[in-house]
């Protein structure tokens, strides 16, 4: 077993990702996109943090969180999200354990500055045309990217071709 330790940073920055129990394309259905949003906003008014940015493809979902000041319970929310989904997945299909929905960990990255925050970004709302489910950012539905368009912080043509900023970035997936 790896010994992988978390970087815990009381009110800090973090771009996640999580990937389904053997690539299962659950989130090809929108029912259940829209159960791990529930799943997600059930556990954000109890233990507040923010959501900058997410995507969610078929077998896989990447999102920056920003938490409050002191505090660094990162870990406890996606259990409790993957938990809540999970629940819900046991009553639509034929009561499968939280093993079977989830891979058992999930990939965190500190957000280190600026600079590191807008590549991540980018890398979210880029990522279903690098996986080759749309043409551009703007045609995924599961996705932020158009609410950061009309905030200003993106042109709705962004990401027709790849971005330049990744040069240097790991891929989470």
């Amino acid at each position: 077993m790896s010994q992988y330790k978390r970087h815990y940073q009381s009110g800090g920055y973090y771009f996640f990702t999580l990937v389904t129990y053997q690539r299962s394309p659950i989130f090809s259905i929108p029912e259940k996109v829209e159960q791990l949003k529930m799943a997600i906003n059930k556990v954000k008014k109890k233990y507040s943090f923010s959501l900058n940015a997410m995507v969610i493809l078929p077998d896989h979902l990447h999102c920056l969180w920003k938490l409050p000041e002191k505090d660094n319970h990162f870990s406890m929310r996606w259990r409790l999200i993957k938990r809540y989904f999970s629940m819900e997945m046991n009553a639509s299909v034929n009561h499968r354990k939280e093993k079977e929905v989830w891979q058992r960990r999930f990939w965190e990255h500190a957000i280190r500055d600026v600079n590191d925050w807008q590549k991540h970004m980018d890398y979210i709302h880029y990522n279903p045309v690098q996986h080759g489910l749309a043409q551009m950012p703007s045609n995924w539905e599961h996705s932020s990217f158009n609410y950061w368009v009309g905030r200003g912080l993106y042109e709705k043509n962004w990401g027709s071709m790849e971005p330049l900023m990744f040069a240097g970035l790991e891929k989470a997936e």
